[in-house]
C-alpha cells in the first residue's frame, strides 16, 4: 500500500516541516532545532492554551532533547505565552459553567495536564460551595425532569449516576436528588437515609 503523504503547500513542502534545514550529514544544528521546537510551541499556543508540562510532553514525544526543552519553553514562559496559573483559572471557569463539572473533577482534570498542585487549588478554590451546589441541583433538576414517567428508582439512579460522573460527592447528590423529588411532589424510601 502506497505510503501516505502529508499535506503540503504550493510551494510542494511541508508546511509543518518547513522550516527543517540541516548542517551536513549529522542533522539539525543545536539552533535549528530550538527554532523548531520554538516554531513548533508557538503553532500548538495558537491552536489552544497549553500547560509548560503538556507543552514539554509533546516536545519530548517528537524527540527534542531535554536542554533543548528547557531552553526553548523558560524563554516562552518569560515571555508570558505559557501561564499555569491563567490556564487553570481559565480552565475551571469554562468547564465548570458549561459542563457542571465539580471542584474535584476540574481537580482531576487539571493534574492530568500537569498543572502543579498549588496552582491547582487556587484555581478551584474560585468555586464557592454555594455555586457547585447550585451546579450540582441543576444538573440533578435537568436528569429527573427527563426521566419524568419512568419508575422511580430508574430516575434516582439516573440522576445520581450523572452527579456523580461530574464528580460531585455522594452524600451531595442523594440530598439534591431528594430535595428535586421532595420539589415534584414525591417521595422516596430509597432516599430516605437520615444521615444523607
Amino acid at each position: 500500500m502506497p505510503e501516505r503523504r502529508r499535506s503540503s503547500d504550493r510551494t510542494g513542502r511541508d508546511p509543518v516541516n518547513a522550516d527543517e534545514s540541516t548542517d551536513g550529514p549529522a542533522g539539525p544544528s543545536g539552533e535549528d532545532m530550538e527554532n523548531k521546537a520554538r516554531n513548533l510551541v508557538l503553532r500548538m499556543l495558537t491552536h489552544s492554551p497549553r500547560t509548560r508540562a503538556q507543552l514539554d510532553r509533546s516536545l519530548h514525544r517528537r524527540g527534542y532533547e531535554e536542554e533543548v526543552v528547557t531552553r526553548v519553553l523558560d524563554r516562552i514562559e518569560e515571555a508570558g505565552l505559557i501561564d499555569d496559573a491563567a490556564f487553570a483559572r481559565g480552565w475551571v471557569s469554562s468547564r465548570h459553567h458549561s459542563r457542571g463539572l465539580s471542584r474535584r473533577a476540574l481537580s482531576r482534570e487539571l493534574r492530568t495536564r500537569g498543572v502543579e498542585e498549588e496552582t491547582v487549588r487556587e484555581a478551584v478554590a474560585e468555586i464557592d460551595d454555594e455555586d457547585e451546589r447550585e451546579a450540582a441541583r441543576a444538573l440533578a433538576r435537568k436528569k429527573l425532569a427527563g426521566t419524568r414517567g419512568r419508575d422511580q428508582e430508574v430516575r434516582i439512579r439516573r440522576a445520581l449516576g450523572a452527579l456523580a460522573r461530574k464528580g460531585y460527592p455522594a452524600g451531595m447528590s442523594y440530598r439534591l436528588v431528594r430535595e428535586e423529588l421532595e420539589a415534584e411532589g414525591e417521595e422516596s424510601d430509597l432516599l430516605a437515609d437520615p444521615d444523607l
